[in-house]
């Protein structure tokens, strides 16, 4: 659980800066957390609509607040 989220969107801004990654470097790190991802058996989803219901409710709260 994410404690400081404006600590951590600090730390994000900070690190983009300095490792300015190039696609393949980047891909490269998408494809090894995928691959982590799968031996933990996290991914893929056994059912993909898996809690569906939760994101829609989520995006149209959110949706409603950015129209005010």
């Amino acid at each position: 659980m994410i404690k400081n989220p404006k600590t951590l969107e600090k730390f994000e801004k900070k690190y983009i800066k300095k490792n300015n990654l190039t696609f393949k470097e980047k891909l490269k790190i998408y494809e090894n957390l995928w691959t982590e991802a799968l031996l933990m058996k996290v991914l893929p989803s056994k059912d993909p609509l898996e809690g569906i219901e939760i994101d829609i409710k989520i995006a149209w709260i959110l949706n409603s607040l950015h129209k005010k």
